[in-house]
């Protein structure tokens, strides 16, 4: 088939998560797929890039006629490397990334690096998306996901996006059948309240581990947490403009001169 749009697949999960599995076959029949992913798992490394190590790009042959490669780095590595080397001449019409094994909604977008490699392809220009899935577990059921990964990346690749380049997607964890269809939602005002667990190594040196839990004190029926809890699937359009604007007028209008 000629000009068929060039869809790029990336994660932060590995090459190998049955995420990528399920998005490049909820994607492969809508273009030209090809996939570049971490050869390791990178979540929560944001925007993170790789400056002080070379990077590796092997190519691999493990999903059938699927062009795919593997990177050493970061998601947003893998992206780039892909922009500039992988793809060359051919400009991509489409960037997904995921699906993601677990939520990225409200404050966890930050540090996501699922959706960190989706808006670097949308800093270049690329229309965007990322995806999760409100399931931590390696063996997570991604079939719910599919229905609605073709819904979304058909309507991105035939009307595009004009406000933005970047929609982060999350898919609770239900059958497909309770899923009771898609919100276009704003970020929930979330946030983790962290703890450090300090435990002893074996040489008795102190070691720690980070958790914590998630709370979320925004009450909106219009935000991504409130979709999902509610059995919706929550599309936010996202950008990387972090300029807070409500502040502008406050701090014009102060005093700051030095």
């Amino acid at each position: 088939m000629t000009n068929q749009p060039v869809i790029l697949v990336t994660n932060d999960d590995g090459i190998t998560a049955p995420g990528i599995r399920a998005l490049i076959d909820a994607v492969k029949d809508f273009g030209k797929v090809i996939v570049v992913a971490p050869d390791k798992p990178q979540s929560a490394q944001g925007h993170a890039m790789t400056l002080n190590l070379p990077l590796r790009l092997r190519k691999v042959n493990i999903f059938g006629d699927i062009e795919a490669y593997e990177c050493s780095g970061t998601p947003v590595d893998c992206v780039k490397l892909a922009k500039d080397v992988v793809l060359e001449n051919r400009a991509a019409d489409l960037c997904v990334s995921g699906v993601n094994h677990g939520s990225n909604a409200s404050i966890n977008i930050i540090y996501s690096g699922t959706v960190s490699a989706a808006m670097e392809a949308s800093l270049e220009g690329i229309n965007s998306i990322g995806f999760s899935l409100l399931d931590f577990a390696y063996n997570a059921d991604f079939e719910p996901c599919k229905k609605y990964i073709r819904h979304l990346v058909r309507y991105v690749l035939d009307h595009g996006l004009q406000k933005t380049k970047l929609l982060n997607v999350n898919i609770p964890k239900l059958p497909e059948s309770e899923i009771k269809g898609i919100k276009i939602c704003r970020q929930a005002n979330g946030k983790w309240v962290e703890e450090f667990v300090r435990a002893k190594d074996p040489h008795g040196r102190d070691y720690y581990w980070l958790t914590g839990e998630f709370t979320n004190p925004d009450q909106g029926t219009d935000t991504d947490i409130w979709a999902l809890e509610n059995g919706y699937v929550s599309v936010v359009p996202s950008q990387h403009d972090l300029t807070a604007y409500d502040a502008l007028e406050e701090l014009r209008g102060a005093d700051l001169t030095y």
